[in-house]
């Protein structure tokens, strides 16, 4: 009987989990900034970032010449949008550097050459929670298109419905 009764929640874990959208496993993403050109003029960081999600626990990557430039992250939207890089909070300039993401809200970044942030060399992300980032993405539900459904038919909605009648006939089965 141990053996049934870890089937079973194995199969209860498994439709939490489905039904829940998989949120009991939380993936996090690496972004290079800037994509293959990395931290550059030429990268054009407010396009490449226009279509990412950040959330918290994701890392994003600079990659730049170290001899030719830094990085800052500064507090406000104020001094990003002025490039005022009197008072960062944090300067990158290793050429290779890793910001974790550790929490929700807006991060600044900037070139430390204030022509550069003048020209375009800066990044601001929004960082939000894995549910918020999963709430924004469409469902996307696999199958043979619907035809017409006899009276008293019943369709099955979801993965989960379908596990969860796996698992009642599961039980059924075991006599449980």
């Amino acid at each position: 009987m141990g053996r049934y009764l870890m089937v079973v929640v194995a199969l209860i874990i498994t439709m939490l989990s489905v039904s829940l959208g998989g949120s009991l496993v939380e993936a996090t993403t690496h972004h290079v900034v800037g994509g293959d050109r990395g931290w550059a003029l030429s990268s054009n960081i407010a396009l490449w970032s226009s279509d990412k999600d950040f959330a918290v626990g994701d890392t994003i990557w600079f990659t730049y010449s170290a001899s030719q430039d830094s990085i800052t992250e500064v507090r406000s939207k104020e001094e990003f949008e002025s490039c005022d890089l009197s008072n960062p909070i944090k300067m990158y300039t290793d050429g290779v550097d890793r910001v974790k993401l550790d929490g929700k809200g807006p991060r600044y970044f900037t070139s430390a050459r204030p022509e550069n942030c003048k020209n375009g060399l800066k990044l601001h992300i929004v960082v939000q929670s894995q549910s918020e980032i999963a709430m924004k993405k469409p469902v996307m539900v696999e199958g043979l298109a619907a035809g017409p459904t006899p009276s008293g038919a019943v369709s099955v909605q979801s993965e989960s419905t379908l596990l969860f009648v796996g698992l009642l006939g599961m039980l059924y089965y075991m006599g449980v």
